[in-house]
Order: C-alpha cells, then structure tokens, then sequence
C-alpha cells in the first residue's frame, strides 16, 4: 500500500492516495451493485446476446431464400436441438419426472406459439430481408419497449417514473432508427422493412407476456413445444406456396442458428420473466440490438452514421435507467397456489406431503399463506400485487 507513511514528505504521495482512494471506493460500490443483482439478470443479458447475434447471422443465410422458409427452420432447428436435450436430460436424471404443463396454461402457450413463434419469425426475416443488418438489429430494441407498455397497461406489472422514462429514451432511439429523408421531397419515411421489423417485435412482445403467465413451468419444454409448433406449420406453408429447399448447408446453419438465437435465449428469458417480470426482462433484453449491431458492423463492415450512434445513445441511457433500478415497500402475499422449481426460502415455509430427500431446489404443487413483510423485490411470480 502507497497510502501509508512510505512518503511522508512528497505532495506526489498525497495524489497517489487519493487515487487509490478513488479506486478502492470504485470497486467497493461494483461489488455492492454485485452483490445486489439477481441470477435472473445474468439470464436475461445472455438471452439477449445470443437473440441479438441471431439477426445478422440470419441475415447471412436468407439470401433469395423464402422468408418463411428460413422462419420455419430457425424455429424448427431450436424445437429439435432442445427436445433432443430434453431426451437426454431424462437419460441423465432418471429419478427426475417430465412434469406436463398445466391444462390451465395451454392456452396462454398456444396464444404465445402463434404471435411469437409464427407470426414474429416471418415479419422479422421479411423486414431483414430489405433493410441494411445493423439498424435492423437495433430496430429490434422496440421488442422491449411494446413488452413494457403491453405489461403495464394490459397485463397491470407495476411500473415507476424510472422506468417509464427509460422506455420513453428506447422509443425515441426506435424513431430515430425507423425515419429517413425520403428521396424526392425530403419528407421523413417510414421504411417498409422497419416497419415489418417493429411488427415483429409487436408479436414478440404479446409472446413475452402470454409467455410469463406459465414461466414457472418447464423453460426448456415451453421452449421446445414453441419451436416444434411453429417451425413445423411455417416450414410446412413455406413449401405449400412453393418456396425452394435451400442446399443442405444452408438447412443445418440456419437451424443451428436457431437453436442459440431462438431456443437456447428463449429458455433464458423464461427463466428471468420467474425472477424479473416482463417488463424488467424486456429491459435487460433492450442489449440484444446492440450485439447484434456490432456484429453486423463486422461482418458486413461499413460506417455507422451520426443518426445510428445517437440512437445507440439514448438506448444505453435507457437501459441503464432500468438497471440501476430498486423497489423495495411493505407488501402483502394473498394466498396461492402453483408449481415451480424453488427452494425453502422466506417465501415457500411449507411442508411436504410426500417422501423428499432433502434436494433443493425442487418442483413440486405447493401453497403459500397469506404473508405480510417488506423487502426489495420484482415482479416475480410471487409479487404481481398491487401499489
């Protein structure tokens, strides 16, 4: 250590502490915000790298291909590579059973397979297929904001003026992205291609929060049912309108894209809506574009323009609104029921009507009494209560 009576004598001595100083308050307050960030933020920004990598890597294999086609397959390769984990999951864990989703849920997981896993897919691969890779992966930052204003005021997840202002900074970055000078008159555009991409994130959005209804149930099976499901249908309209079987290469590149991109950050994001809440996994997801603009901008090169760093601007502010964010208040637990993998924490005191080995965490039906205390929290599933 510098900052000691090493050089008592020396004004250079005195700037030295005070640097260390600096420093050592840094990494104490970084391992403070550590301390304080759920497993469940982890999930979300390695969901949102690996969807946001997907769009220029799709972009490489659509070429004359049909949209829908290479959809389909994005889809189809995710519902197979994660089946086939599940396979050998159960290989694996035999002790462990295949827990069905609920009755009562499949049709919010119906609902979810049709806006985010057909619908989504074609809008978003005709949007990529007539506009530049890197603001249409920044384009995709929309996805976030429609999740939020579609949880906070058709699904009612609470929301603060931090948050809302974050998501107004993310619009503002989506407009920027969207409108350009028209040719002739100067007026501003909307692009063709933006706006199939904005309606894509639409659908994906309505998928995120049908999605976070049955997000205690299996991520991986709610993951492989959307990808079989959709896959099948869009590869199977693609071929009914006479769309071309790309070349065997192109087939196995494009699913192994999907099974990263759309099935493996699918699995991810479920497992954060558990923890997080939509709108707050929609936020963490708000980084995806800005993985998938850098990597268009390798792959593809170019220059990014005065509009496409300002854009870049406001969505990192915005983004940084949400993370720095903390809710904490007196709350009351109603009494519920469900199933879902957790441990015997503060809110799951319960007991057990059947033979358990002591593993945690579990999954099984239980129940929660009525519980009144206070303590930061999200809008898990165990705190959807009012404000």
């Amino acid at each position: 250590m510098l900052c000691s009576d090493d050089f008592p004598h020396y004004e250079s001595a005195r700037g030295i502490c005070e640097i260390q100083a600096r420093l050592v308050h840094a990494v104490g307050m970084m391992k403070v915000m550590m301390s304080r960030t759920p497993p469940a933020v982890g999930y979300a920004l390695l969901a949102a790298a690996l969807f946001g990598a997907s769009a220029p890597l799709a972009k490489i294999v659509l070429g004359d291909a049909s949209p829908v086609l290479i959809a389909g397959l994005l889809y189809l390769g995710s519902g197979i590579g994660l089946a086939v984990w599940i396979a050998v999951r159960r290989l694996l864990l035999r002790h462990e059973p295949l827990r069905a989703i609920a009755r009562a849920d499949l049709p919010w997981l119906g609902g979810a397979v049709v806006a985010g896993g057909m619908a989504g897919p074609v809008l978003l691969m005709s949007g990529l297929a007539i506009t530049d890779a890197a603001s249409a992966s920044l384009l995709l930052n929309m996805e976030s904001v429609l999740t939020a204003l579609l949880a906070w005021f058709v699904f009612r997840e609470h929301f603060n003026r931090r948050i809302f202002i974050g998501m107004l900074l993310i619009v503002a970055a989506g407009g920027l992205l969207a409108w350009a000078p028209a040719a002739s008159t100067g007026a501003p555009v909307l692009h063709t291609g933006a706006l199939l991409i904005i309606a894509a994130c639409l659908c994906w959005a309505l998928d995120n929060n049908l999605t976070r209804k049955i997000s205690g149930n299996d991520a991986v099976q709610i993951a492989a049912i959307k990808g079989l499901v959709a896959g099948s249908v869009n590869v199977a309209i693609a071929l009914w309108t006479g769309a071309a079987w790309p070349q065997a290469g192109i087939v196995l590149s494009t699913a192994a894209i999907g099974l990263a991109g759309y099935g493996v950050s699918l699995v991810m994001f479920v497992l954060a809506l558990r923890a997080l809440g939509t709108a707050r996994t929609g936020a963490y997801f708000a980084s995806a574009p800005f993985v998938g603009a850098a990597l268009s901008l390798l792959i593809f090169g170019g220059t990014p323009s005065l509009q496409f760093w300002l854009a870049g601007a406001l969505m990192a502010v915005g983004l940084w609104l949400h993370l720095t964010e903390r809710h904490a208040h007196r709350h009351r637990h109603q009494p519920l029921d469900h199933t879902h993998a957790h441990v015997h924490d503060e809110h799951h005191q319960h007991t057990h009507d059947f033979d358990w080995d002591g593993q945690e965490p579990h999954t099984h039906r239980h129940h929660h009494d009525p519980l009144l205390h206070d303590h930061p929290h999200y809008p898990d599933l165990h705190h959807r209560h009012r404000h």
